[in-house]
């Protein structure tokens, strides 16, 4: 499947742009908030112009006014709305909105505040400990121990803990509660972390990771319908799903997006769901290796996971990436085929499994 760039079919893949480094740090944040790093974008975003923004805000504040007026009758227009861009403005309130985090905040008042007064389990707190200076460490709120944001994210990941003690802390919701934090309040981020951990990403933060391993064939098998060449190239490089989908499914693309890229998959995410980060993954593998001279430049497993790790910059311009995933010739119908498949598979090896210990 060829993919459109620029408003251009791309019949080739470029080398991935070298990113500004890591290590140089600047005293003037970008308007997301970095200091520098992979996700510093120092340069002016070429948005719509004042006057759409605007209409649009209008268009927003109407709907969140009758939310669930339009959540139950008007669904469509709220899909559509999502995949031009919610504007920046809007974005925290309609993500808690979206995501069903507003509906979880007014049914349960103060739970926050008890969740952080409970005393925790130490060895998830001491894991939290570990990971809170992990999280983007070059943006303004997570710089240093002294930002208020490394003890919010302590907060938000501590009180999910007591919430939901049979899942505990699972480090890769720390990327996704730290990026929630950088758009709404601690208590909001919290519901929010909540809805996507228990219903979007359900069950992807238990200890064997059996969904997310299960999803990661699903992916597989999308990608044979719509790109066989490269399911193909993946299987003779021994390139299993799990080498490349764990940290964008269990992340939600956090740690793997240009910024402004990211805001915009994730406007999408929290309208239509989980399909959404497997649209995101397929354009990816897609995009870096679509082509016969990508994969020619990726005869081993090394290369091509490197490939994978370096999208062509091209690739992830916002507006391409989101125009690519909404082409996509997959349907509901494709996505219940492989889950009806990989579950089945699951069953199966879990009863051979038995069997196989109760011969013992």
């Amino acid at each position: 499947m060829a993919l459109s760039i620029n408003g251009d079919t791309v019949s080739e893949c470029s080398e991935a742009s070298t990113l500004i480094d890591g290590s140089v740090i600047s005293n003037v944040p970008d308007r997301h908030g970095f200091l520098g790093g992979a996700q510093y974008s120092p340069e002016p975003r070429q948005g719509p112009p004042p006057e759409t923004v605007l209409r649009r805000e209008r268009k927003w504040l109407k709907m969140l006014s009758k939310w669930n007026f339009y959540m139950e009758r008007n669904y469509r227009n709220i899909k559509e709305r999502c995949r031009k861009g919610i504007p920046m403005s809007i974005r925290p309130r309609a993500w808690l909105y979206l995501c069903g985090g507003q509906m979880l905040l007014s049914k349960y008042p103060g739970r926050y505040e008890d969740c952080l007064n409970a005393t925790g389990d130490t060895k998830c707190l001491e894991d939290i400990k570990k990971d809170i200076h992990r999280q983007f460490p070059t943006h303004e709120m997570f710089s240093s121990e002294d930002k208020p944001g490394q003890q919010e994210l302590f907060n938000v990941l501590k009180a999910y803990t007591i919430y939901n003690p049979d899942i505990g802390y699972c480090q890769a919701q720390a990327p996704v509660a730290a990026f929630l934090l950088m758009h709404m309040p601690a208590e909001q981020a919290f519901w929010c972390l909540v809805s996507i951990s228990d219903k979007y990403l359900q069950n992807y933060y238990s200890p064997n990771m059996e969904v997310v391993q299960r999803d990661g064939f699903i992916l597989q098998g999308l990608l044979k319908k719509v790109c066989p060449q490269v399911y193909k190239h993946l299987k003779k490089v021994n390139a299993e799903p799990m080498f490349y989908c764990t940290e964008w499914f269990l992340c939600a693309f956090t740690r793997t997006l240009p910024w402004d890229t990211l805001l915009r998959v994730w406007d999408v995410f929290l309208c239509e769901g989980v399909k959404v980060l497997f649209k995101t993954a397929l354009v990816v593998l897609i995009g870096c290796l679509g082509t016969a001279k990508s994969r020619r430049n990726c005869p081993g497993l090394c290369e091509t996971l490197a490939r994978l790790r370096n999208p062509p910059e091209e690739l992830l311009n916002e507006e391409t990436l989101i125009y690519n995933i909404n082409r996509l010739d997959i349907t509901e119908r494709d996505f219940q085929i492989e889950h009806q498949k990989q579950s089945k598979i699951i069953k199966m090896e879990k009863q051979a499994k038995k069997n196989g210990e109760q011969s013992r």
